[in-house]
């Protein structure tokens, strides 16, 4: 397979926008789907600009080198496990997922070459459109921490990718957005309210208060120089997306399964290994 060919998993919003950006980069972009056909798409910017274009789909015995992995976090295993044979032994993929942990239920192989992206794009879709909300930062970091070498698509597709950064310690960003999810995602499902509706009322502050504060106190055993500042931050990101529905409650409200697992469950997870008891997001847990 050509080195400038890239396969996506998962065509949803935040894929196909990522679609179009190796795409406006030179590369080509096969999808990978059940049905094995192409799958077209039309982009929408506030500003009224749009564009169109089609992803190719993916023979059922296609090598692959490059995979853009934007499933939902719980159906990794399910998605990626099947194509484990296909993948060149020294492949890369590019996690575009919510959370964190979804690619340790897959036996991939050992040379593999994993990188994280973490973003604040914001986007959904409708069918084939996909109406762009927000193109704000995004970071892409190794899973490895000593690659200091930046790979060289990272360098063909930062000009085409609004506020693409190289992150050294991508794991941290990671934990900083899962952090903040951790706190609006299940409270918003709780609630069934959009963002910006967590700051009314005592009650939900306390809620997002006593989550944000158990957040702090496992990663602050993790990362001695943590900020403690979730519940500012948490705060100011529901202000800003006040009208925006949460990934978690606009699963709930359509009947999927959410990503809990890997957002407040994989907190939970990490938490009991350092011996610590957080018992707003059990109590929360056992609410949903």
């Amino acid at each position: 397979m050509p080195a400038d060919v890239w396969h996506l998993l998962g065509a949803g919003s935040i894929g196909s926008l990522a679609a179009h950006r190796l795409l406006q980069s030179g590369y080509q972009v096969r999808s990978i789907n059940r049905q094995q056909t192409a799958q077209q798409r039309t982009l929408r910017w506030p500003d009224g600009r749009q564009h169109t274009f089609s992803l190719p789909a993916a023979t059922l015995d296609e090598p692959i080198d490059r995979l853009l992995l934007a499933v939902k976090a719980g159906d990794t295993r399910a998605a990626l496990q099947p194509l484990v044979a296909r993948l060149h032994p020294t492949a890369v993929i590019l996690r575009l997922q919510n959370g964190m942990g979804s690619l340790d239920e897959v036996a991939l192989p050992a040379a593999l070459q994993i990188f994280h992206l973490v973003t604040t794009d914001g986007a959904w879709r409708n069918g084939e459109q996909v109406h762009v909300v927000a193109e704000s930062q995004t970071l892409i970091g190794a899973a490895d921490s000593t690659v200091k070498r930046l790979p060289s698509w990272f360098e063909v597709l930062q000009p085409h990718w609004p506020s693409l950064q190289w992150c050294q310690d991508i794991e941290r960003a990671q934990w900083r957005k899962l952090a903040v999810n951790a706190v609006i995602n299940p409270l918003t499902a709780l609630h069934r309210c959009l963002n910006g509706e967590l700051l009314d009322g005592a009650e939900r502050q306390q809620q997002m208060a006593a989550l944000a504060a158990e957040v702090d106190q496992v990663l602050s055993m993790r990362y001695p120089d943590w900020p403690m500042d979730t519940l500012a931050r948490s705060c100011d990101i529901a202000a800003q997306t006040a009208a925006n529905t949460s990934s978690m409650l606009a699963d709930v409200l359509a009947g999927r399964r959410t990503e809990w697992r890997y957002i407040n469950g994989y907190l939970l997870e990490q938490a009991k290994r350092s011996g610590l008891s957080l018992p707003a997001h059990q109590s929360l847990t056992h609410r949903l």
